[in-house]
């Protein structure tokens, strides 16, 4: 591990506060140091309040900030001579000490402290660092942890029985920290749970960090304890069953969620060991990252065991839960199959994608600490204690309601622009994971989230839109809702001059890959946890067609009659299609200004007048049809199937 540190970036802060958010995100940018807002640091300042009187305060990282993009409105200002009070005190319990943090800041509009803010105040350095480091989280969740620490670092560090966080390891690094803390020490190990460095400067606190880590990384080096095993067999996933499997899942939650399949080699390699089921249970890398984890049962012998154990959970804490998601986290988040991979549970793709960074590195930890002697996590009733701190289900409990079509999956045809692109917007806005397919390649970089899928994909080809739903199935875990909107407009065209090749073409896109996607989403939409539904971007020329669109108003009303057949047949399987007919709808690629100014002047109407040519007067946007289709996927819509709803702000040739 290399320091980052840069003089001249550095020489570019202004404060001291400016850096510390500088070194926080040098420390959060390597996720070997700290992952998903795990660990925090602070500054002590000294500042004037609002009567000129000199008051040193701590700035510690708040609540819900992530050390990788802290900024300083991150770091709460808590006044340290009340901390340092709090630190002399015989007992507090959590929540009386998370009001003291509270009403102690000296801004009433900062996130919460962090709990360890009484620890932070307690060490007397101007800048303290913590981080989750993988090597020195390796090294002490060994056998021989605590003397494998001695022996690396000597007398040059604190050493510090695990303690959970908050007052009472705060309280313990008071008493202890003062004993056994001298001119030389460097840092502070807390077994099974991180490492501290501090320093008067920002600077020498971040250096120690990588001087520390660096040494445990050289350790485990030393001990051929660095490269893990890098050997499986191939396999096949059968995508139906991850299907099945998250349908199972979901129903004994009682909400949607998302499984996310990962099939790396080194989680391949991980899922394959001969002694999984025995090294996955001892417990997770630390307290602060408890993921429950279950290895399947092969799949030959079923995946019923697995779901029982949801079951089992569910049903023991129903009655501690105020609503249902908080009945998820005590249930196992990671399964582990030698066939299918790491499989990470989570209400949202971004819940699931936290669980999978974390169990990457916990697979990595667990197997460098069998290397180095042997995987020893701490013991049950203590992993118990941090899951059901006070504080943590507090922060269950405090979670406000959870977006609409959030844990569901959605697959948007026609993407990358127009109503394609504001339908996958509406979709994510309402907590669905997306996935978009379009023959423009750049729909792959259209959204930068965990919740978003671009597939570069011609929807007329059978084998890569089979590819294309297998992807959708392996990144969220099945399908709930799909949106068939791709379809092309050739020019005007009359009848006796439409050639043979534009008929196909058209009927290619606008109705055969309809067909082709309908048929194979069937058996995914089929076990959508809250029952599938399909929306068909349908026309206004089905209705009242004009003249020289032979082709396209042909295809678009045998994809209508397609679309209520399927909504007769597909009943009996709780999927619901709905049919949009949208029209005059400008904000597309192929309405440029020139084209439309072309088009009002051809009717003698300004631009304006010429977008809102319908009885409403209103002009129709790509959102507008977005947003209904996604009302459509949504709950009221629930008791409606074959309904074919035309949105065109009134057309009299329609009504």
């Amino acid at each position: 591990m290399k320091s980052l540190w840069n003089d001249t970036e550095a020489a570019r802060c202004e404060s001291e506060l400016d850096l510390r958010v500088y070194s926080s995100r040098l420390l959060g940018s390597d996720p070997s140091l700290v992952l998903h807002g795990g660990g925090n640091t602070s500054v002590k300042i000294t500042e004037k309040d609002l009567f000129g009187e000199q008051e040193e305060i701590l700035y510690v990282k708040g609540s819900g900030w992530d050390l990788a993009t802290i900024e300083a409105p991150g770091f709460t200002p808590v006044r340290m001579a009340h901390l340092l009070k709090l630190a002399r005190l015989e007992t507090l319990s959590d929540s009386e000490m998370v009001n003291q943090l509270k009403t102690h800041q000296t801004v009433a509009s900062a996130p919460t402290a962090s709990v360890e803010a009484i620890l932070h105040a307690a060490l007397p350095y101007q800048y303290v660092d913590h981080t989750h480091a993988d090597a020195i989280v390796t090294i002490t969740n060994t056998e021989e942890g605590e003397a494998r620490i001695r022996d690396l670092y000597g007398n040059r560090v604190v050493v510090i029985p695990y303690v959970m966080p908050g007052f009472d390891l705060a309280r313990k690094v008071a008493e202890q920290f003062s004993q056994d803390a001298h001119e030389g020490t460097l840092g502070m190990v807390l077994m099974n749970h991180g490492l501290f460095t501090f320093g008067d400067s920002a600077q020498v606190s971040y250096e120690r960090m990588i001087r520390l880590v660096d040494e445990a990384e050289q350790y485990l080096q030393q001990h051929n304890a660095w490269e893990t095993p890098r050997n499986h067999r191939p396999t096949e996933v059968d995508t139906l069953t991850v299907a099945r499997l998250r349908n199972d899942i979901s129903e004994v939650a009682g909400f949607p969620v998302v499984l996310q399949c990962h099939r790396s080699e080194a989680a391949l390699s991980f899922c394959q060991r001969n002694d999984l089921a025995e090294i996955s249970q001892r417990g997770p890398a630390t307290p602060d990252h408890v993921i429950r984890t279950k290895r399947l049962p092969m799949l030959n012998d079923g995946l019923m065991d697995y779901v029982a154990d949801y079951q089992r959970y569910f049903e023991t804490h129903a009655l501690n839960a105020r609503n249902p998601v908080e009945m998820l986290d005590p249930a196992p988040r990671v399964l582990l199959d030698p066939k299918l991979g790491m499989l990470t549970v989570g209400k949202s793709s971004r819940d699931a994608g936290i669980v999978a960074d974390i169990y990457r590195h916990t697979m990595e930890i667990i197997q460098r600490a069998e290397l180095l002697g042997g995987w020893r996590a701490l013991p049950a009733p203590e992993i118990f204690e941090v899951e059901y701190w006070e504080l943590e289900q507090a922060k269950l409990r405090k979670s406000g309601a959870s977006p609409s079509l959030q844990g569901e999956v959605a697959l948007v045809t026609g993407a990358a622009s127009g109503i394609g692109k504001a339908c996958v917007d509406s979709l994510l806005s309402r907590g669905a994971a997306v996935v978009g397919l379009d023959l423009d390649e750049t729909i792959a970089y259209q959204h930068d989230s965990q919740s978003f899928l671009g597939i570069g994909c011609d929807i007329t080809d059978g084998e890569v839109v089979s590819d294309a739903l297998n992807q959708a199935v392996l990144r969220f875990g099945g399908l709930d809702m799909l949106v068939l909107n791709a379809g092309i407009f050739p020019g005007g065209c009359p009848v006796a001059s439409l050639d043979d090749e534009t008929w196909r073409q058209v009927m290619g896109v606008n109705l055969d890959a309809n067909l082709r996607l309908l048929r194979l989403s069937h058996p995914y939409l089929k076990l959508a946890p809250k029952h599938g539904r399909v929306v068909v971007i349908g026309s206004k020329n089905i209705a009242a067609p004009g003249q020289g669109a032979a082709a396209y108003s042909a295809s678009k009303a045998a994809l209508n009659q397609l679309a209520r057949i399927t909504a007769l047949e597909w009943a009996a399987d709780g999927i619901r299609i709905n049919s949009l007919h949208p029209d005059a709808v400008f904000d597309t690629g192929i309405w440029t200004e020139e084209v439309l100014a072309a088009r009002a002047a051809h009717y003698g109407l300004s631009v304006d007048a010429y977008k809102k040519r319908n009885l409403l007067r209103t002009e129709i946007t790509s959102r507008d049809v977005a947003e209904l289709t996604a009302e459509l996927c949504d709950r009221r819509f629930s008791k409606t199937t074959g309904a074919q709803i035309p949105v065109d702000g009134g057309n009299d040739r329609v009504i």
